[in-house]
């Protein structure tokens, strides 16, 4: 008859095996979490498609708020009112020292800006913005961004949370966060953004974002 003899492992031994079999289970359920907290990408995600195709029929809105401009190391925070309707817009800015009480009415191809007693056209709103004003204003990306769309025509990177509600674009330079989204019926929007592009050091931050839709 064979005799069976069991091997009893030193008490250090026995500890840090104990240990290892703890973290083991700890990293495994740490990345099972991981994995079912993140949200599927764009191509996957049902929400964002649903969302998306929403946005993109939103041709007519307005938000009223603040946006705390830091470029040059000057920061402005200036009040501003945004009338989009279909690809006409109107945007007016005040409240700052710098921006006085600015109107900037436009279409693809073709806007104005009025300050005071002066009128300025030009072929985009950017270059007026950057001249008149001393920063740059994405209007052209803006009116796409400031919904939570990336710009069309060209590639970006997005990131979703866990409950596949868009948190960032990376486009053309500009980092764009979104926090504090608010739902408008069907839509959600943001109440809070954040714009910044390192390669000039500026930052874009909206806030207190009140949003009506369709004509008003």
């Amino acid at each position: 008859m064979k005799v069976m003899t069991r091997r009893v492992l030193p008490r250090h031994y026995q500890i840090e095996s104990r240990w290892l079999r703890a973290i083991s289970s700890f990293i495994f359920f740490l990345l099972l979490f991981t994995g079912c907290a993140t949200a599927p990408p764009a191509s996957k995600n049902n929400d964002w498609v649903r969302q998306q195709d929403l946005l993109h029929n939103l041709d007519s809105w307005q938000f009223r708020g603040r946006v705390d401009v830091r470029y040059n190391n000057e920061s402005h925070t200036p009040r501003i009112k945004w009338i989009q309707q279909n690809v006409k817009y109107n945007i007016r800015l005040w409240g700052t020292f710098n921006a006085g009480n600015t109107e900037i009415v436009g279409r693809p191809g073709f806007v104005t800006m009025e300050s005071g007693s002066e009128v300025l056209t030009a072929n985009s709103p950017e270059e007026l913005i950057l001249q008149q004003l001393g920063y740059e204003l994405p209007v052209s990306y803006l009116e796409f961004w400031i919904k939570g769309l990336p710009a069309p025509q060209s590639e970006a990177d997005l990131s979703f949370n866990e409950l596949s509600q868009l948190t960032v674009i990376k486009q053309f330079g500009w980092t764009i966060n979104y926090t504090d989204p608010r739902q408008y019926d069907s839509y959600t929007l943001p109440r809070r953004i954040e714009l910044t592009r390192p390669e000039n050091d500026i930052r874009l931050r909206f806030f207190g974002l009140n949003w009506i839709l369709g004509d008003a």
